[in-house]
């Protein structure tokens, strides 16, 4: 780790191009010695990780670090889409929200975040606390610690609820966006009729329509 290491906020999300389940924002705020600790523990980009892995270094981050993760159930998020009627702005309320309630309590200058839209979106959509933030927005930004760390908050996260979905209908849900998603909504619709599909997917994904 070089010298220069700046104390910071990542952002990141989870569930965003899955058809089951809730959309998971997190935030990080890692200085210098909880970066070095998370690089020895081998946190890295969620998606190089097993579910187990994640899941047991979750526990470790949020002992270590000031954080922040909003779930966005289901029945909400289709909620909120259709009132904002696209993705990135719903993205960057998340990813604002969550740079906020950790600045609540701790002072940073200086966040970043994964690139998904205009950065004029996340700038905007911050309150009192992060609008004195200087805020970047870099493609692929798992290879930052900070990102990595927020990135494995939020997949946790998504991991546990998916479970706790599963627990709930009796129904092993895929992840993703497979031609077995389609095969598991029939599953769900023939369990309890397509009307509730909505409490367990996200109805602006095109699987929506063809099922």
């Amino acid at each position: 780790m070089e010298n220069s290491y700046i104390t910071h906020i990542g952002t990141d999300e989870s569930g965003k191009g899955d058809f089951f389940g809730p959309l998971v924002i997190a935030g990080a705020l890692v200085d210098e010695k909880n970066a070095k600790y998370f690089l020895d523990l081998g946190i890295k980009d969620s998606k190089k990780l097993s579910d187990k892995k994640m899941l047991a270094m979750a526990v470790e981050i949020k002992k270590n670090i000031p954080h922040s993760i909003i779930a966005i159930s289901n029945p909400k998020y289709n909620e909120l889409y259709n009132n904002m009627k696209n993705l990135n702005k719903l993205l960057a309320w998340g990813h604002a929200r969550v740079i906020e309630n950790i600045l609540e309590h701790n002072s940073c200058e200086y966040a970043l975040s994964d690139k998904f839209g205009d950065e004029s979106l996340i700038k905007s959509a911050l309150m009192k606390n992060g609008r004195a933030i200087r805020l970047d927005q870099m493609c692929k930004a798992e290879s930052d610690i900070a990102v990595a760390t927020a990135s494995v908050l939020a997949r946790a996260t998504y991991v546990t609820k998916m479970q706790e979905m599963e627990n709930t209908y009796g129904i092993k849900f895929q992840k993703g966006c497979s031609s077995l998603v389609k095969d598991n909504a029939k599953e769900f619709i023939n369990k309890f009729g397509k009307d509730r599909l909505q409490e367990v997917c996200k109805t602006h994904f095109k699987t929506y329509k063809e099922v």
